[in-house]
């Protein structure tokens, strides 16, 4: 925790996190699509909130513990999952996975990860399983039933990438899908020795550079080489139909993860989901997308508590999630604020992540003169 006891705050973390990091890994983590408007979107979104505090309310025990999905989390957010975590810090699913257990909160494991799914199998704690769907849909059925062997509770099938984002960087400075040295990333990457020596390097010496997970064997691919033909993630062709045959697949709970209208989470709701996560996968999907925070009242109305609403995008504060919360929401997500620990610093910068989250929701909290998840409503904002 050393590296990180000095960050006060998750923009401390995102500062160091940036500082180790090669331009091309740390824009990958950080940036949007297109013009990039969608990430302030999100952050107006929040802070367009105000609270209207209750005083005299003893608030000398705080109890941060709720359910989501039918298990009870310490802390009313859980780990989102994040493809790249592992071009940020070697092996750095397996800093996040460790971290979310110490906490007692759920982490959703990535089918973009560089691990395989089995690799998460020894940690304990709520673990959930994240599907893209590939080009071959018969992988997509086994990595789902690997998942469920392993024990993932609940699988969240993202629908907000129909198609691949527009993310002009990365074609710009390389770091794409295959990633590809060119005359601006090559200084850049020898300039960053620790990030070179501690995540290239360890994985030279483990056997060559990280591989796409969770395919047969004969279609793993590295981060340097393109997908080989029925391995790549496509979404074009998905329709509720598909949808509906991964949930009479999945014996678990069933989430559908991406959605910002509420007609569609009526029809999430109709075809068995027992939950949706409101997000604009933070603001990497579509441009000019509204943001999630916005677009969660409508979606809770119209699911009228008959399944879980969870809130990812944007989330930087505890009284981010406090105000997810207010609105109708059973839980956050947060995706971004534990990388920046995890890149800053490992399993360390991502313990160091939770405990400010969980503080900053603490103490909001208190402020309000709330004691309990379940007391925070819409009445705590202005």
């Amino acid at each position: 925790m050393g590296d990180t006891l000095d960050c006060w705050n998750i923009a401390d973390l995102r500062e160091k996190a940036r500082r180790r990091l090669p331009l091309g890994v740390w824009e990958y983590l950080e940036r949007g699509v297109e013009d990039e408007t969608g990430m302030a979107r999100n952050r107006e979104g929040f802070e367009r909130l105000t609270f209207r505090p209750r005083v005299l309310r003893k608030v000398d025990r705080i109890d941060l513990r709720t359910d989501m999905l039918g298990s009870e989390s310490a802390l009313p957010f859980a780990i989102a999952p994040t493809g790249a975590a592992g071009m940020m810090w070697y092996k750095g699913d397996l800093a996040l996975a460790r971290a979310a257990a110490k906490a007692g909160v759920p982490f959703c494991i990535s089918s973009a990860s560089t691990m395989d799914v089995e690799e998460f199998a020894g940690i304990e704690g709520t673990r959930w399983f994240q599907l893209y769907m590939w080009e071959d849909r018969e992988l997509s059925y086994q990595v789902v039933q690997r998942a469920h062997d392993v024990g993932c509770e609940a699988l969240f099938v993202t629908l907000d990438l129909p198609v691949p984002p527009n993310r002009e960087y990365l074609w710009r400075n390389g770091f794409g899908m295959p990633f590809q040295l060119n005359a601006s990333n090559v200084p850049d990457i020898i300039t960053h020795p620790r990030w070179l020596a501690g995540v290239v390097g360890r994985y030279m010496l483990d056997g060559g550079l990280p591989q796409q997970a969770n395919l047969p064997k004969a279609l793993k691919h590295s981060v340097a080489r393109g997908a080989k033909p029925g391995a790549l993630f496509k979404q074009d062709n998905l329709d509720w139909d598909g949808v509906k045959k991964l949930r009479d697949l999945w014996p678990g709970k069933f989430v559908l993860k991406g959605v910002l209208h509420p007609e569609d989470a009526r029809l999430a709701l109709d075809m068995g989901a027992d939950g949706v996560v409101v997000s604009n996968h933070g603001a990497r999907a579509i441009d000019h997308a509204i943001a999630a925070i916005d677009a969660l009242p409508a979606i809770v109305e119209a699911v009228g508590g008959r399944m879980n609403v969870l809130l990812d995008s944007g989330i930087r504060r505890g009284s981010d999630v406090v105000k997810a919360l207010a609105l109708g929401a059973d839980g956050a997500m947060v995706g971004r604020a534990t990388l920046y620990g995890m890149a800053a610093a490992g399993e360390p910068g991502v313990t160091r992540a939770i405990d400010l989250l969980g503080s900053e929701t603490s103490r909001t909290m208190a402020m309000l003169g709330l004691t309990a998840v379940d007391q925070i409503d819409e009445a705590v904002l202005a």
